[in-house]
């Protein structure tokens, strides 16, 4: 359907926690399509994407799956493994500038499909750190969060250096 323009950090919107889908209607059906024409365009290329992302504070995401782009409602996630992995982790809405990131190992995913059917996915590794990632902007967090205050005053810091604000 179209395009949307991402938000990047600094932008307010990005740090409010998003309110719960009601109901499953047409304007829904309609943000979705335009998140996977978004997170798909050739210019930005993700593998997740959160409603917050494009400036909609609704408890929606959608994430590659690995053969297509899947839509998550209300999310919530279980960990299920104290195990941290250290993983490099990027964001659109940090200019796609990476760091390293601990996040849990194991997690369980559960949320509300389009079809109004509950899905429940137990995710580690890489598909744990994606499901993780696009819930954190549900709440408000961006993944440098996650960072000690050292570090992410450094990243920071590396993004204005190379003038990408």
């Amino acid at each position: 359907m179209a395009i949307r323009k991402i938000r990047k950090i600094g932008d307010p919107v990005l740090r409010e926690k998003s309110k719960t889908v009601e109901v499953i209607d047409k304007s829904l059906f309609s943000l979705v399509e335009d998140m996977i024409d978004t997170v798909s365009d050739e210019d930005v290329a993700g593998v997740g994407l959160a409603a917050p992302q494009i400036g909609i504070l609704k408890r929606v995401i959608v994430v590659f799956t690995g053969e297509k782009f899947e839509t998550f409602i209300n999310p919530e996630i279980a960990v299920l493994d104290k195990k941290m992995i250290q993983e490099e982790e990027g964001c659109l809405s940090v200019y796609s500038v990476k760091t390293s990131v601990s996040r849990p190992k194991k997690i369980l995913f559960k949320a509300t499909d389009l079809k109004n059917k509950s899905v429940t996915i137990e995710a580690e590794d890489i598909a744990a750190r994606i499901f993780l990632h696009e819930v954190d902007h549900l709440n408000g967090i961006l993944f440098i969060d996650h960072l000690k205050p050292s570090d992410r005053k450094e990243f920071l810091a590396k993004i204005n250096r190379n003038n990408i604000f």
